[in-house]
C-alpha cells in the first residue's frame, strides 16, 4: 500500500526521512532508504534543507523508484523561479514520481553558504497552487498543457507548536485551499499540542496528519537544535532525560519509540526524522511495537 492509498483509506502512514548526500555517491542514502522497506509507505528526500548543499533530491527520488521504494519529493522554493518549479514538477511527473512535499526552504542565512542569493519567487502556498493547475491540466501560459493534465498528490508541512495559534491555522486554511492533500509536521514534542491542532485545524479541514518525530542523540544535540532550528522547542524534561541517561543515544530511540505509540492515538501517521543517523529508524519501529506496515 502506498502513502496515498494508505492515507485515503484511513490506515496508520508512516515516513520516514533520508538527506541526499554531500557529494556524487549516493550507495549510503540508498542503503538507509533499503533498510526502510516494509516498514514504512514512503520515504522522504530532502531538498537542501537547512540551506546547505546536497545532491538533487528529484535525482535521489527517481534511483529511490528504481529500488522499488516509493519517495516523496521535497520542493523548496527557495532557490528556484518558478519557471525551474515548474519544470521539476513536470520532470516528477514525467520520471513516476508522485507524492511531493512543498515548501518554501530554510533561509539561506541558516546554511553554510550565506553569500548565496535566494530566489523565493513562489512560496509553498502557490507552488501548491500549480500543482493544483498542472493536475487539471492547465498551462501557465498558453491554456492548457498539450499531452494532458499531471498526476501528483501533494502534501505540506505545519508546526502545530507554532506559537501563534490564529496564524497557524489561516496558514494551513490556505495551503488546504491550494490542493494540499495531507500534512507532514515539524518535530512535535508536546502531544497536547498536536491532539489539538488535529482536532481544531486539521480534522475539519479533512487534512490527514503525518506528526513529525525527531530522534534525538543527546542533550547536547537536544540544546543545539532549540538554539538553531527555527520553531523547535524540546522540553527541558526531555533534555534532562537524555542528560540522565548513562546511554544517551539509546535513550533518545526509547523516547522517540514513545511518541511514535503516543501520536498514534492522536494523528493518522507519523513522520520520522534522524539526521544523519537514518539507520536507527527501524529501531524506532521496533520498540514502538511497529514491525510491519507495507
Amino acid at each position: 500500500m502506498g502513502l496515498q492509498q494508505a492515507l485515503e483509506v484511513g490506515s496508520f502512514a508512516i515516513t520516514a526521512e533520508v538527506m541526499p548526500p554531500r557529494g556524487g555517491d549516493v550507495s549510503s542514502t540508498l542503503a538507509h532508504a533499503r533498510a526502510l522497506r516494509g516498514l514504512v509507505h514512503a520515504v522522504n528526500v530532502t531538498d537542501s534543507s537547512r540551506a546547505v548543499m546536497r545532491m538533487s533530491s528529484l535525482a535521489v527520488c527517481r534511483l529511490l523508484l528504481e529500488a522499488g521504494i516509493e519517495p516523496v519529493l521535497q520542493l523548496a522554493c527557495r532557490d528556484r523561479n518558478r519557471i525551474a518549479l515548474q519544470a521539476d514538477l513536470l520532470g516528477a511527473h514525467a520520471l513516476g514520481i508522485r507524492h511531493l512535499l512543498c515548501l518554501t526552504g530554510d533561509p539561506v542565512r541558516a546554511g553554510d553558504q550565506t553569500s548565496a542569493r535566494p530566489v523565493n519567487e513562489l512560496e509553498s502556498v502557490r507552488l501548491l497552487q500549480q500543482v493544483r493547475d498542472f493536475n487539471a491540466g492547465l498551462d501557465p501560459v498558453q491554456g492548457l498543457l498539450p499531452d494532458g493534465p499531471t498526476d501528483l498528490y501533494a502534501g505540506a508541512a505545519a508546526d502545530p507548536q507554532c506559537p501563534s495559534w490564529s496564524g497557524l491555522r489561516s496558514r494551513v486554511r490556505r495551503k488546504q485551499q491550494a490542493g494540499a492533500r495531507f500534512i507532514q509536521t515539524q518535530m512535535v514534542t508536546d502531544a497536547d499540542c498536536l491532539r489539538r491542532f488535529v482536532d481544531e485545524i486539521s480534522g475539519p479541514l479533512e487534512l490527514p496528519v503525518l506528526a513529525g518525530v525527531f530522534l534525538l542523540k543527546s542533550a547536547r544535540n537536544a540544546a543545539f537544535i532549540n538554539r538553531v532550528v527555527p520553531g523547535a522547542n524540546i522540553p527541558q524534561s526531555i533534555i534532562d532525560r537524555l542528560a540522565a541517561s548513562a546511554n544517551p543515544a539509546d535513550e533518545g530511540i526509547s523516547i522517540a519509540a514513545e511518541q511514535v505509540s503516543t501520536y498514534a492515538g492522536i494523528a493518522q501517521g507519523v513522520h520520522l526524522m534522524a539526521v544523519k543517523a537514518e539507520e536507527k529508524i527501524p529501531l524506532i519501529l521496533e520498540r514502538a511495537g511497529i514491525s510491519s506496515r507495507c
